[in-house]
């Protein structure tokens, strides 16, 4: 029998309602045999996440403020839930022992992960499922760095002898044993490696969503769902704002080849949306699998006659870019000039210091910076060689009667870029959509 990694985000496991909920859900399919918890989220709008508490709580305890009024608001949250499930835990000596920490001087990483850890503690009893942390088995490299074989090697040798396991997500260990936490989100992350080292036929995020959907509900009314994406097409789409799932998560189950499935866990009958490498055998219904987009770029444009038949020229932009700390976003070129596409707000301290330095470097005949730019990548396998699919797409913005400032296609034909100004950019993705998904 196959073995399903489950992992719960933070609406998942907001309150004793929502554990129970999560175990339901366990019991649907004997194959989910290990769970990853986030810590709890908001119960409605106006709460708090519990993480968010405990890094306002090591804030506090870093400049002298109330840091344990803050941190009695944690503990009850644990509290409840224990009390709601009537669990026999040590909940009590574990809070003891972090307030003791957190007085002691414990690190941000500490604080943050400790969320994540006693949330595994309660589902662990719960469930009666093996308590694994992560503090043993995920590593990270004396410079801070994932060490993902280290990891991969410990993790598969635990698991084998685990049957069931509760492996809290978000953090691991530093050499020297001190606790150190992915970036915000990164329970997804921990989620993909648990599978990857249990050799899952299947990794399910169960959030509070039902899979992706097309475009942002919030710019396109009653947006379509993706019942399945490929890995490469949700690459882009996450690069471009699609943020139902970590970016970072998507690389460890891709490597091994695991599909990832995003699900619901109030709409559990819900299929949600499949990744996986390949899914021709699951024909998309539309040329697009999907739209996304950001605001907030400016395009510093460089113009020289005869750039193409100068050696180095482009690299000398680059080096600019580079020796001020930047890294560009896009590239798009032409026979006389070549456009640096990097965030505004990246740009904007070091705007005059970067041209000057272009100048010296390449001695161009203009430069240009356009500000205020949105890019919008339009994904889909389906648009590899099928003709007039970009015609469509243009034509759509025409009769919206959106200027396309920048256009990028890679030579895989699997999306389409354009740059539009940024008070373009939601009629633009509408336009899109609807000529697109009809």
């Amino acid at each position: 029998m196959g073995k399903i990694v489950a992992k719960f985000g933070g609406s998942s496991l907001s309150d004793a309602g929502q554990f129970k909920k999560v175990r339901d859900i366990l019991l649907l399919d004997p194959r989910r045999v290990y769970v990853v918890p986030s810590a709890p989220g908001k119960r409605h709008d106006k709460d708090e996440k519990v993480t968010d508490l405990l890094y306002a709580t090591h804030r506090l305890m870093q400049c002298g403020g109330d840091w344990q009024s803050v941190f009695a608001r944690v503990e009850e949250r644990y509290h409840a839930i224990e009390r709601e499930l009537a669990l026999q835990t040590d909940l009590t000596r574990q809070l003891a022992q972090i307030r003791t920490d957190i007085a002691a001087g414990a690190n941000a990483d500490y604080c943050a992960s400790r969320g994540e850890y006693l949330n595994g503690l309660l589902l662990s009893a719960y469930l009666g499922f093996t308590f694994l942390d992560p503090k043993d088995y995920i590593f990270f490299t004396a410079e801070g760095a994932y060490n993902s074989e280290r990891t991969n090697e410990a993790l598969s040798a635990a698991l084998e002898n685990v049957p069931n396991a509760v492996v809290p997500g978000f953090y691991g260990a530093m050499p020297d044993g001190s606790i150190r936490t992915f970036s915000r989100g990164g329970s997804d992350i921990t989620g993909a490696i648990v599978a990857r080292a249990a050799c899952a036929e299947v990794y399910e995020n169960w959030t509070d969503v039902s899979g992706f959907l097309m475009a942002d509900p919030r710019l396109v009314e009653n947006a379509k769902p993706i019942r399945n994406v490929t890995y490469r097409e949700l690459r882009e789409l996450s690069y471009m704002g699609a943020t139902v799932l970590h970016e970072d998560s998507i690389f460890p189950v891709h490597r091994a080849g695991i599909p990832t499935n995003i699900r619901n866990t109030n709409h559990p009958d819900h299929i949600g949306t499949y990744i996986t490498h390949q899914t021709e055998e699951t024909p998309n219904p539309f040329v697009i699998t999907g739209i996304a987009g950001r605001v907030g770029f400016s395009v510093i444009s460089v113009e020289k006659a005869m750039m193409n038949a100068e050696k180095g020229f482009g690299r000398r932009i680059l080096q600019a870019v580079e020796e001020m700390g930047l890294s560009f976003e896009h590239l798009p070129t032409g026979i006389d000039t070549l456009c640096v596409v990097l965030e505004t707000a990246c740009l904007a301290p070091l705007r005059d210091r970067v041209v000057s330095r272009i100048m010296e470097l390449t001695s161009p005949d203009t430069i240009t910076i356009h500000d205020d730019m949105g890019l919008i990548a339009t994904v889909g396998r389906g648009m590899i060689h099928n003709p007039g699919t970009a015609a469509r797409l243009f034509t759509a913005l025409s009769r919206a009667h959106v200027n396309v400032r920048m256009i990028d296609q890679g030579s895989s034909e699997l999306s389409i870029l354009v740059g539009v100004d940024q008070c373009d950019f939601e009629a633009s993705i509408r336009a899109i959509y609807h000529e697109f998904v009809k």
